[in-house]
Parts: C-alpha cells; structure tokens; sequence
C-alpha cells in the first residue's frame, strides 16, 4: 500500500470521542473538522475543532448515522480521511465504501473485514474455522429458534447479530419466556442496528469478559497491547475496566494474547480492532467478537503502554509501517478506567438526561478525564448518557485503586444525577479490591452498594452541609455579579436571623448570630434537627472561591465545597465528593409549581420515570393487567424501559401515543384497581 497524506481530518461522531480524537490531531498538527446536530451546537467537539458543519435536526438517522451528510461535509470541507471513531458508522461496511468511492481514507478496518466480523453468526464461525474455542449456539429466524426450543441449553443468551454494547441482549432461563425475548431483543436490533437478526448461544454463569487490543498494519505487521478486563457491568454494558487482568495467570495471558493475534492474521485484519473473549470460573476462554473499531475503554491500554492508539490508526491508515513491534511494547503498572454515565443507580440506573450546573474535572497525579463537557450544558436524552470517562493509574492494582478513589471524590458533576458516587463504592467493595468478581458483580452487589453509598451519605455531618450552603446562599449574589457595595448584596440585609434549611428533605432550624458579608464570616447559635444533636457556637468562613468552587473553613477545618444551583432554585452543595440538594424554607421559589398534581405513588396512576419517546403500547383500554405486566415501552438515551403494573388493574385510560415524547411528570395510563 502506498503511503497517502493526511493533512486534514472529519471526526464522523460526537462527545467524548470527538474530542479525545480531534486533540491527538491538534498535537499531530493535523486540521479537525466536526459534524454536529442541532442539538450539539454548542457541544464541546463542536467548540474545539477546526472546523465544523451542521447536520441539521432530526434523528440519528437524519443526523449522525446519515452516511451522505457526513460524506457531503467531509467534501466540502477538503478533509483527506474520516475518523468514525466508536458507536454509530464506525463499523458500517456501507460508510467505509462510501469513503473509498470518494476518495477518503477510512481510519479503520476495509468494508469486507466489518462485514465479516460485524455479523457475530459470522463471526462465530470464523473462530471456528480458525480452531478458536466458541460456545454453543443456534442461529436461524425467530421461528427456526422457537422449533428448537426444547433442544437449548438454558440459561441461553440472545444477541443481535449486527450488535454490541449489550443493545438487544437478553438472558433466558427457562423456554416460556424465549418467544417474547426474541421478538423484543430482534426489535432493539432493528431499531440500533437497521438489522432485526439475532441468534441464541449458551449462556455462560458467572464469566469474566476480557478482551485484547490489536494493531495491525498493512505491511504484515499485527501486535497485541496486551488485555483489558470489562468484567464490571451493569444492563450488559461495561462500567469499569482495567489492564492487567487480576484473573488471568502469565500462561492464560500469553495463550489469550496469541489467540486474538492468531485469529487478526487469520481475516488479514487492518488497523486497531479488539478481540473479545468470555472466561469461565476454570479460566477456560471463548471466543465473543471482534469490535473492528477503537474501544471506549482504550484509554486503559494507553496509560499502560504510554502509545496513542489513534495516532497509530492514522499512521497505518497513511500506509505507513507502524511505529512499534511486539517486543517494544512495555506495559507498566495498573489502569482502571470508570465511565460515569447521567443515569440513577438507585432506580434501575434509568437515564437521567438534564442540566449540568457545575463542573470540575479532578486535578489527581495519574489520573485521565475524557469527557464530552467542560462546564455547565445540557445532556440530551437523545444520545447514549456517558459524560465521561476518568482513567487512573498506578504502581499496582491497589495504587490505581486509590487513586481513583481520590479522583473520584474531586470529580465534581452537579445539576443532575450521575453514577459516579456508585462507582466509588464499587471499587471500594472488599469483593472488588479482593477480585471476587464477574459480569454479575453489579446485580448481586446492587443491594449492599446502594447502602453503602446511603452510609458513605449519612456518615457526612448535615449541620456542615447546611452551613456550607448558607455560606454561599448569602455570598452568591455577588459570586455571580462581583457586587462590591455590600449594601446591594440583599441577602446580606434582608436574611432572617432564625429560619429554617432543607437538607434532602430533612428540615433544620438555624440561628444565626452574627454574619459579616465584606469577609464573609458567619456564626451559628446553633443547629437542630432530628438526627443531630444541638451544635453552638458554629463558625464557618469563607477563604476564597473561584466559579463554584468555595474554599471555607468550618469550626477550624478547612473544606473545599462545590454549589450551583438548579432550574428549581435549589442549591446543590458538593461536600467531600457527594452532592446534596439544599435551600430555604423562607424563600420563595417563583419557579416552582405549587399546583396540585395526583400523587405519583398511587397505584393507579403511572408517570413516565424519564423523559423518552414511547415506542411500543402492549394494552389497550378496558384490558385486565396483573402485577409486573408490562404495559408501555419507553425509550430514553437509546434504552428501552419497560412501565409495568405494579397491582392487578384494569386499564381505564391510555393518555399517550405510540411515539410520543413524554417527559417525568407526564401520565401515561389510568388504571382501575382489582382486588
């Protein structure tokens, strides 16, 4: 292959991976240009690239995945390469074609390469020619399945066949519930894939997944990066990675490491791909898939090894040789990489798109932010609700840990519900930090994580919480306006001496007996509530603050606090790492609704959990439900999410539409209950 230039690049995606993308060309000297929707316009790819261009509104479909678009932008801007990056057209056969028949140069595999491995009925067989071990499975349409039925070895696992990232994957324990599986899982594929097609392969209990990264260059040349373990996952989809794996022994590395090298040589494979393989309790390994593509997660692999995997992707796109052989790479330490997702651990991790108020990436020797924000923004619900990814590194597995503990807690996302506080309990667990783990750990952990982040919670003082929030409530005007007169500060003249704070709903009768607001120090006669005792005397303050961080000190101790306040007036205080809602029972709230609403917790009435779009109504009116029937389908940030009855009921009303979008204060059914 002769060597090609490439002098100016389009990132055909958006987030985290634009950005990561666009800032390896910007050291390369290589010219970016974004694409972006609408609704990404001030989207942070968008503001740092070289150039961008529209792709107007509408859906995926009209936008991201509208393959003329991004060809038409890539021409008129002059770009000599498209980087598809993860997700979306990154492995589209028809994309890399289209690239070909225009003279671009596709930063990945060739068409035939995606073809053949981004179909995993195809893929499965590949392995098996190739002598790589696989599990059984059963492919054919939905009804030569269902013929099959009683032959399955259950539990057993659909897949799409187009798929990944656990969309259209669901497990099946017993033959009654294969049918409605199938069709929901052949449903998903088509709606994420464009491809309804799905198979059944055993289903391996309590696995770990591990999986290899490859270069492979057009000379001949394939290496490995050595291995990342995606054991932690939660609905299928990856949370937490790290490299080395705790699991594997040296000979199991070696022989897993060979296997994916021997399989890329086996298909001619071109450019980065990653090999997946699913490892049982005996450290037996199956072949999964090959992703043909860079992995979210391969900034693991990069903190080890020191190499920027897409630097080399467009190095062996160019045609040149790559820039390392399989005896240079050196693997240092230990790397976990945590992806913090706006979505509710607490709730079935439903999404939890919305506004971002605050924002401060963690300032941690060791430690990796890719992220798709930089400050105060909106997440949509029309893409997936990964913000960002934070990647640390250490010595030792132990040292990474820690690590990431510490940035965590400085990680600081305000405005809306994330997973971050859950994820620092994660790599807390004993069970973690002792590697007693598989792709099971979140579900069977779920109960015990979720009261461990309410005593991570309840273990932080609430009387330093409220004072920390009174502290900025009387000092933000002139954060946000830089008031000099101390006389145009109204919270300064107009504050009651004794009132009442709202902490998470629990109420605190303040006193205050002295605030000086040119320093910005205050004294409380004390605190009450019902789960802390009287404090006198409380002093707090304020050191110095920039943005919405605040330096204060709090009876003698220093603390750094993070507010911002939300679209309901209420004042979010980040204190030691976890975030809390707070305000003032004697000030209004002009923007909130007083109106009565029906309470949502009547069995009677269903509100949406989320905002989304309605994809699917399974009853109609008059029809008779029983407890856990699922009624209505709602789709948010690409996740289908079943409502279901939670009673025996009838169904008086339907209120909503068959691709309606509903928000989480919208009703969606009246029903009648049925004893």
């Amino acid at each position: 292959m002769n060597s090609r230039k490439i002098n100016k690049v389009l990132i055909a995606n958006r987030g985290e991976i634009a950005v990561r993308i666009i800032r390896t060309l910007r050291r390369l000297h290589i010219e970016s240009v974004a694409v972006f929707a609408d609704n990404d316009a001030e989207a942070l790819h968008r503001r740092l690239a070289d150039e961008a261009y529209p792709l107007g509104n509408g859906s995926l479909k009209d936008t991201y995945l509208n393959i003329q678009k991004i060809i038409d932008a890539a021409l008129d801007a002059g770009v000599d390469a498209i980087h598809p990056g993860y997700g979306f057209l990154s492995e589209n056969p028809d994309f890399a074609e289209a690239c070909a028949a225009n003279n671009l140069i596709f930063i990945g595999p060739d068409a035939d390469t995606m073809r053949l491995m981004g179909n995993k009925i195809a893929a499965r067989q590949v392995a098996i020619d190739n002598g790589i071990p696989v599990t059984f499975g059963l492919t054919g349409s939905l009804e030569d399945i269902m013929v099959k039925a009683d032959t399955l070895p259950y539990p057993v696992l659909i897949k799409a066949a187009a798929g990944g990232g656990g969309k259209g994957m669901h497990i099946v324990r017993k033959k009654d519930d294969l049918k409605d599986e199938l069709e929901r899982a052949s449903r998903e594929a088509e709606k994420y894939f464009g491809d309804g097609t799905v198979f059944v392969e055993q289903y391996i209990e309590n696995p770990r997944h591990i999986e290899v990264q490859i270069l492979a260059d057009h000379h001949g040349n394939i290496i490995h990066l050595y291995e990342r373990e995606c054991t932690i996952q939660r609905r299928y989809q990856k949370i937490i990675e790290e490299s080395p794996s705790p699991t594997l022994t040296e000979e199991k590395r070696q022989q897993l490491l060979a296997t994916a090298v021997k399989l890329c040589k086996g298909i001619g494979y071109k450019n980065a791909g990653t090999v997946e393989f699913i490892v049982d309790q005996d450290l037996n390994f199956y072949f999964l898939e090959v992703n043909t593509r860079i992995q979210v997660e391969h900034p693991v692999t990069e903190m080890r090894t020191g190499i920027d995997i897409v630097e080399e992707q467009i190095r062996i796109a160019r045609g040149k040789e790559m820039g390392w052989t399989q005896d240079m790479i050196q693997a240092q330490g230990h790397a976990i990489e945590m992806r913090v997702y706006a979505e509710d651990p607490e709730n079935g991790f439903l999404p939890t798109p919305g506004k971002v108020t605050a924002y401060h990436e963690p300032q941690v020797r060791g430690a990796r932010v890719d992220s798709s924000i930089d400050g105060p923004c909106t997440i949509s619900e029309a893409y997936d609700p990964m913000i960002a990814k934070l990647i640390c590194h250490g010595k030792t597995r132990q040292a990474a840990i820690e690590t990431a503990q510490h940035a965590l807690k400085e990680f600081i996302i305000q405005g809306l519900t994330t997973n971050k506080a859950y994820l620092w309990e994660v790599i807390k667990n004993q069970d973690f930090v002792d590697n007693k783990i598989d792709t099971s750990f979140c579900a069977s952990h779920q109960e015990a994580l979720i009261k461990a982040l309410n005593d991570s919670r309840n273990s932080l003082s609430i009387n330093d919480i409220a004072v920390s929030f009174l502290l900025y409530d009387f000092c933000k005007k002139r954060f946000e306006h830089h008031i000099e007169n101390v006389w145009e500060d109204i919270g300064f003249w107009r504050f009651h001496s004794h009132f009442t704070v709202d902490v998470e709903g629990q109420k605190i009768p303040v006193h205050i007996t002295h605030w000086e607001a040119e320093s910005g120090k205050l004294k409380v006669e004390s605190l009450t509530s019902d789960l802390s005792p009287l404090t006198s005397h409380f002093s707090a303050e304020l050191i110095g603050h920039d943005g919405h961080q605040l330096k204060i000190m709090l009876n003698g101790k220093n603390e750094v606090v993070y507010c911002s306040v939300n679209d309901e007036q209420k004042t979010i205080v980040n204190f030691r790492g976890l975030n809390f809602s707070c305000f003032r029972t004697d000030q209004l709230n002009d923007t909130l609704d007083y109106s009565c609403k029906e309470n949502v917790n009547d069995k009677s009435t269903l509100i949406s959990p989320m905002p989304g779009k309605v994809v699917k109504i399974n009853v109609k009116e008059g029809d008779e439900v029983n407890a856990g029937t699922v009624m209505i389908v709602v789709e948010a940030m690409k996740m289908e999410n079943n409502i279901v009855a939670t009673a025996k009921a009838k169904v008086k009303r339907i209120l909503v539409t068959e691709g309606e979008m509903v928000d989480n204060k919208m009703q969606l059914i009246e029903l009648e209950e049925r004893s």
